[in-house]
């Protein structure tokens, strides 16, 4: 009850120590730090064997957005073993074909052709059969990575065998929260936790800054094992457009797998500048 938390730092360090234990007991191995704030911790999960991931990305057109996505993989993240698979979906002008020809001068980069109507579900589930990684990260192309870890950040919650899927935290360009975790039946269907929300304003038990499990997460940014992806068999193609992540976090918590919010992979999400926003009845 001290007015001055850091009066009783004792009471945090043996928090810090309460949560090594229980790693340790359990047979994780990882590292625990400081979080954010006294009494909160992070928990870094040791990567085992650097296994190949696949960064599955669908794009049409919009070069700049995709060059912004993958050089901020390239230039920024502490993880190198993955492979891009850029799934190509009825782009029309020339630059993008130009641009593809030019990234598919490097070895891990592959470039598909969709060349059916846009159906989200299809073409990642399309996207998958080309990937040679045990692990699979679907990834919008509006996306840009923010920290270093990021990627492992993701790898190392997802290679737990009790976890299905991991998902980001995600920001608009002005820093209010884009995703922090999905909620099943909010607005009626299901909808993004704290969504555009300033992290300054203390947001509800600082939750945007704490990993967790989540009804759901979205899938501009989702990390998930081939094998599982495969075993309830990937996207719902019926759900073309909008709720497709959704139905796929729960047929993987139908399987007794979590879905893991982890806030220590970030990105920025300029949301849908492609496509638009998911706010018509047909979408």
């Amino acid at each position: 009850t001290a007015s001055d938390p850091k009066s009783k730092m004792y009471a945090f360090e043996a928090g810090k120590r309460a949560i090594a234990d229980h790693l340790k007991r359990v047979g994780l191995a990882a590292t625990v730090e400081m979080g954010p704030h006294l009494g909160f911790y992070k928990v870094t999960y040791d990567i085992i064997d650097k296994p190949l991931i696949s960064i599955i990305i669908p794009n049409k057109d919009h070069i700049g957005d995709l060059e912004i996505c993958m050089n901020s993989i390239d230039i920024k993240s502490d993880y190198h073993n993955y492979e891009y698979i850029i799934i190509e979906n009825n782009s029309t002008e020339e630059e993008t074909f130009a641009y593809y020809k030019d990234i598919e001068t490097r070895e891990n980069v592959h470039v598909v052709t969709w060349e059916k109507e846009f159906n989200y579900s299809a073409i990642n589930n399309f996207g998958v059969q080309f990937a040679k990684g045990d692990y699979l990260l679907f990834l919008n192309n509006d996306t840009e990575m923010i920290n270093d870890e990021c990627i492992s950040q993701l790898l190392g919650y997802c290679q737990r065998e009790d976890v299905g899927i991991v998902g980001a935290r995600l920001y608009f360009s002005d820093d209010s929260i884009q995703h922090a975790g999905v909620i099943v039946g909010m607005g009626g269907i299901a909808g993004h936790a704290f969504i555009a929300l300033n992290e300054c304003d203390n947001l509800f038990q600082s939750r945007t800054k704490v990993a967790c499990d989540y009804s759901a997460v979205t899938a501009a940014c989702l990390m998930t094992k081939r094998s599982l992806f495969e075993q309830v068999g990937g996207f719902e193609e019926s759900l073309q457009v909008a709720f497709n992540d959704i139905d796929f976090c729960m047929k993987i918590r139908a399987i007794d797998k979590l879905v893991v919010y982890n806030p220590y992979a970030m990105l920025y999400h300029y949301e849908s500048k492609s496509r638009g926003a998911e706010n018509t009845p047909e979408k």
